[in-house]
């Protein structure tokens, strides 16, 4: 447990030192989701319907533009063959990257996303689930990402190469996550979406670690 919160404890003080990279994925995701109402105008039903599915995708595109950062700073500074050579687990450092970059990139899209629904005149209740699904969703945006991360380690054109490997694996959790907010705004049960999103990140937080952690070994010899 030191160690899983050493990781992360340094993770983020390296963030904090480049903090233009997390403003960048923030800011991508205000200005993304913002040029929708400004380019459709102002018919309201017309935002509603379209809200869900705008936000998770912005969402799951700021994501993407933190991953190739995951392990690269650490595999171009030696910095990573530490880690794999290190008496601790592997799979303990990786998970506990993996929770730094979802506290960077992930958390900051669940706090600002319900200020950002009111510009598509989401209601309250439309909001919390909005907030609720990204919750669940965004670590396991995170999860899966790392294990493309991790594949594409030292790969020229790595990022092109990460997106095509990892965009199949999120459309599930985009269409769950979007799916409970459109559910919620017509009167469905979200139950069932939520149920989803979280047996996937259970799932995820079982298996990927050790996915990560062996492509790793392989990236590093």
């Amino acid at each position: 447990m030191s160690a899983f919160l050493a990781i992360i404890h340094r993770d983020l003080l390296l963030v904090m030192r480049r903090k233009s990279e997390v403003l960048t994925a923030l800011f991508f995701f205000v200005v993304v989701t913002s040029l929708f109402p400004l380019g459709i105008g102002a018919d309201a039903a017309l935002l509603r319907k379209i809200a869900p599915g705008v936000l998770w995708v912005a969402a799951l595109l700021s994501t993407l533009l933190g991953l190739q950062r995951m392990f690269a700073a650490d595999y171009l500074d030696s910095a990573l063959e530490q880690l794999v050579l290190s008496p601790q687990p592997l799979v303990v450092l990786v998970a506990g990257k993996i929770v730094a970059h979802w506290l960077v990139c992930g958390l900051p899209l669940v706090l600002i996303a319900p200020i950002i629904g009111i510009q598509f005149d989401l209601d309250a209740s439309s909001l919390y689930v909005l907030m609720g699904t990204l919750l669940l969703g965004t670590p396991v945006l995170s999860l899966l990402g790392s294990i493309g991360a991790a594949l594409t380690l030292g790969v020229r054109g790595g990022s092109v190469l990460m997106s095509l490997l990892i965009l199949p694996l999120y459309i599930p959790v985009l269409i769950f996550g979007a799916g409970a907010v459109y559910a919620n705004s017509v009167g469905l049960d979200i139950t069932g979406h939520f149920s989803l999103l979280s047996a996937l990140l259970i799932l995820a937080l079982a298996f990927v670690p050790w996915v990560s952690a062996a492509a790793l070994k392989i990236a590093i010899e």
